[in-house]
């Protein structure tokens, strides 16, 4: 029998967004049988290729507490009369009660958001509605899928009730950079190791620079290259490199396309990433699809996704960062071991299988 599934996919064009983008993509190779209604932003595009996908424009904020908007986005929802409703993100409607499975990225929220006023209130009132809306939707969630092992268990530690909810689903590298024929960027970047990424908080970013300033004493003509779109918080580590004794070689790109990434990935010496926090390692991977070794942080779930395919460091401690960077530098045996070590790896990792074991989870949830 035909079941009707509803996919909140609002936030499919964003990073954190990835996930029920290429899920949807790959769905619809794998379920030719059930129906499903996929919730988009009003001037979002999307095209399915399957008869039974159909977009279904949402108009409501992707975060809002407004009762109204409550109201009305939890009526529309009962309105689809779904057998089955896949939210991706824990912020949902908090009077939609029914068969429901949420993507929880990573905990990130409650230990790497800057305590400081924002026009969306202080940090104290954002953290407490935060923490509500997370125990919630895990509270209604049937299944909760998240994207490693260590968020699962650092959920279940949080919230004790979830254990037995808990799917853990890896993500894959994003196919549009592996893919992508290379483009060089308008940059002379000499030789340098790079950092692709957002700039936020929890990257560890400042922490990178003064290991660079460590680095840049014993490579005076190596340059860090940061790729990243420009917003505050790049801005912000912009004015800090400023400070710093090596920021004449530090380059901030900016957005770069993916031809353009594929192109720096391939003639970096090396990928590196401090982060303190993430839901998936996917930039290190995207780094060894392009054949570039990766020296990275060593918490979190980085060698969960990266295996021995990196060189780890302590991202809290700067002499560690620069003198694991400096080992891969420094040694050619090293550095191609990384290079097979992260072909090999990512082929463990693909969007087919994510969204194979996502329409597992349906399935058992429908009692298909």
């Amino acid at each position: 029998m035909k079941k009707h599934i509803v996919i909140d996919a609002r936030i499919r064009r964003s990073s954190t967004g990835r996930p029920l983008h290429e899920l949807v993509e790959h769905l619809q190779k794998y379920d030719h049988k059930n129906r499903y209604t996929i919730l988009v932003q009003p001037d979002d595009g999307w095209e399915m290729t399957n008869p039974n996908f159909t977009t279904l424009p949402c108009p409501f904020p992707q975060f809002s507490l407004n009762p109204l908007n409550e109201l009305l986005f939890a009526w529309q929802l009962y309105r689809l009369k779904p057998d089955l409703i896949h939210f991706g993100m824990t912020q949902q409607p908090l009077l939609y009660f029914g068969n429901i499975v949420t993507f929880t990225h990573d905990l990130t929220m409650l230990y790497h958001v800057r305590k400081k006023s924002t026009v969306n209130g202080p940090y104290w009132l954002r953290i407490t509605l935060y923490k509500f809306l997370l125990w919630w939707s895990h509270r209604k969630s049937k299944k909760i899928i998240t994207f490693a092992q260590k968020t699962a268990e650092d959920i279940a530690k949080l919230h004790p009730f979830t254990k037995d909810k808990l799917v853990v689903i890896y993500e894959a590298p994003g196919a549009a950079i592996v893919n992508a024929k290379p483009a060089k960027p308008k940059f002379n970047f000499g030789k340098y190791i790079m950092y692709q990424g957002t700039a936020f908080p929890h990257k560890n970013l400042p922490r990178l620079i003064e290991a660079f300033d460590i680095l840049h004493k014993k490579y005076p003509k190596l340059n860090l290259v940061l790729v990243g779109k420009t917003e505050k918080h790049y801005e912000e580590l912009a004015e800090l490199a400023k400070k710093h004794p090596s920021h004449k070689n530090i380059i901030f790109t900016g957005f770069l396309s993916d031809a353009e990434s594929k192109w720096t990935f391939q003639h970096a010496e090396l990928f590196v990433t401090p982060t303190l926090i993430e839901g998936a390692g996917l930039n290190p991977l995207e780094a060894m699809a392009c054949g570039t070794p990766v020296v990275e942080s060593g918490v979190s779930v980085m060698p969960e996704y990266a295996g021995k395919a990196a060189h780890y460091f302590d991202p809290y401690d700067p002499e560690d960062i620069a003198a694991k960077i400096s080992e891969v530098l420094d040694n050619k045996k090293l550095r191609d071991k990384l290079i097979a070590a992260g072909y090999k790896q990512i082929k463990k990792y693909s969007w087919d299988k994510f969204a194979k074991e996502v329409l597992a989870v349906y399935k058992s949830l429908l009692k298909e």
